[in-house]
């Protein structure tokens, strides 16, 4: 047995995952003489198709991974284009093209992409490697040890059958579920959002419009790709994904409200074919096709998660899953992966310059669970709503708007750990706050008001493409802006919240009268707000007018 000293390195992060990996090129593009070790548990390269959630981005990570990490070749080259979010109100049926259907026509400007995570991460351990980063696979951490004043930290692990050993003056957590820091300081936090999912891959690709024979129907969008939106099948208490895969291969997965679907009735795959010919019975007889070979199964009972804290004047940080987690339906896990290892990488930088970072731990924790509760009510309780046609349309637009003024322009100009700018938009985010805090359970009411009403008669596509506002917010988001100009573009965001959100009440109170405002009401007539229609969803009169057309 060798006597030689453990060896030692800036950094060393648990878990060789999505939030690993990029933490760890981060690291070193932003702070080249730091030395980073990543100990990862698979060995690599790992299957293609691996899998995990997290394969759909959103702006916050789509940008994070093409252009704070350099990966934009291999996004446009190796993985699929997202062609947006895509929303089918289809419970129960048959024909997918008589249904209300929500997304875009075109794609819009700032992009985003499908993720094969297998195929990612493969790239991103090969990228690590050559950047030198000491790239431990098929290694299992055994323990650690928390310095609690300026020694190293010391990590232990078995590789090939041997014991090792690495010393560490920073230890990161990207360990996902096994959280091995979380639990080993007893830091879980659970939540009040009680959902659950069950997923699966198959062979090949599911695509949409091979569910309609209307020629008219399949060319609602240009190109005619929605096989390459993050499709979302959506029933009261639930929906269903389609995420294509650059490997040619399909995922699919059920997330539900546990009161109103049991996980029971889904927890192996036949059980979830049989659910899905109730609730989606033409994904299911797509799926039923001998093509679709099926390739794995899993389920996850309460898989949103919080944490006590995540980051410390202790010299441990925790990322990704490790820390905490939303929910999958805005895809949100590598947004929430890219703000915790900026943090991160800003928190290491201050330290190796020998700064005192101890009073940005606090303040960057706070702004982390601020954006991760935030986010959360974007979700909690609002399952029941996503089977409402009229409702959820709006909702879905008014969840972008409050992501795209704030938190995204926040993280696109780079401005997430200026807190001179954050300190004087700190009333800007107390007000969208508290118009989103108003907003949700408004939204939650008219839906419970309009349960057990007739459905309406479906409404065509409601093309999201067509709200000039609502693209130019997309477009803006790769703006580079000095600071004058940068604050001035948030005060309008929030201007367009508060006109946005009075349209949206009128829209309510027309088919409730009555209907609980939470306040909203107040909050806007105090700030001179007014219904303004052409800020709103005005594709409803369009759309309704074609219905009429195709019925007659």
């Amino acid at each position: 047995m060798s006597n030689a000293p453990a060896p030692r390195v800036d950094v060393a992060i648990l878990g060789g995952g999505l939030a690993g990996l990029t933490l760890a090129l981060q690291l070193r593009k932003q702070q080249p003489a730091l030395s980073v070790a990543v100990i990862e548990r698979k060995s690599h390269p790992v299957r293609e198709a691996a899998h995990k959630v997290g394969e759909s981005t959103v702006e916050i990570g789509a940008h994070y991974f093409a252009d704070v990490l350099g990966l934009r070749e291999h996004l446009e080259t190796k993985q699929i284009r997202k062609f947006g979010f895509r929303f089918f109100f289809s419970e129960g049926s048959h024909a997918i093209d008589r249904c209300t259907e929500l997304g875009v026509s075109q794609l819009l400007p700032t992009p985003s992409w499908q993720i094969d995570r297998g195929r990612f991460e493969n790239h991103l351990g090969v990228l690590a490697r050559a950047q030198g980063v000491r790239f431990e696979d098929a290694a299992v951490v055994r323990g650690f040890e928390i310095a609690d004043d300026e020694d190293d930290h010391l990590v232990h692990y078995e590789r090939d059958g041997q014991a090792q050993a690495l010393y560490c003056r920073w230890l990161v957590d990207a360990s996902g579920r096994a959280a091995l820091v979380k639990r080993k300081l007893d830091l879980a936090q659970a939540n009040d959002h009680d959902v659950n999912a069950a997923w699966w891959r198959v062979d090949g690709f599911v695509d949409p419009n091979g569910w309609s024979q209307d020629a008219q129907w399949r060319q609602r969008c240009d190109p005619p790709d929605r096989w390459r939106s993050t499709n979302h099948m959506c029933g009261p208490g639930y929906w269903f994904w389609l995420i294509p895969l650059s490997s040619g291969a399909h995922s699919l997965g059920i997330v539900c409200d546990a009161k109103l679907h049991p996980l029971e009735a889904m927890n192996t795959h036949a059980k979830a074919m049989d659910w899905l010919r109730v609730h989606q019975p033409q994904v299911a007889a797509s799926l039923d096709r001998s093509e679709h070979t099926l390739q794995d199964f899993l389920f996850l009972r309460h898989f949103s998660h919080g944490a006590k804290q995540v980051f410390s004047p202790r010299r441990w940080a925790s990322t990704g899953e490790a820390g905490v987690f939303l929910d999958p339906f805005y895809s949100p896990g590598s947004d929430f992966i890219a703000i915790a290892n900026t943090y991160i990488c800003d928190l290491v930088a201050k330290d190796a310059a020998g700064q005192r970072f101890e009073p940005y731990v606090s303040l960057y924790e706070q702004l982390y669970f601020s954006f991760y509760e935030n986010t959360l009510t974007l979700y909690q309780d609002q399952y029941p709503l996503f089977g409402d046609e009229r409702v959820m349309p709006v909702k879905v637009i008014w969840d972008y708007t409050y992501y795209w003024s704030l938190l995204a322009p926040l993280f696109f100009a780079g401005r997430l750990t200026d807190l001179a700018t954050l300190s004087r938009l700190r009333p800007q985010f107390e007000e969208a706050r508290a118009l989103n805090l108003a907003m949700q359970p408004l939204l939650r009411e008219w839906g419970l008001r309009n349960a057990g009403r007739a459905s309406p008669p479906a409404r065509g596509m409601l093309d999201q493409f067509r709200i000039d506002w609502f693209r130019e917010m997309n477009r803006a988001l790769s703006d580079r802006l000095e600071t004058p100009a940068f604050l001035a573009r948030i005060d309008t965001n929030v201007a367009r919240m508060r006109w946005l959100a009075a349209e949206i009440l009128q829209r309510a109170r027309a088919d409730h009268p009555d209907l609980d405002d939470h306040g909203l009401g107040d909050h806007l007539a105090s700030a001179g707000a007014v219904a303004d229609a052409s800020l709103a969803a005005d594709w409803y009169a369009e759309d309704d007018a074609r219905t009429e057309e195709q019925a007659a």
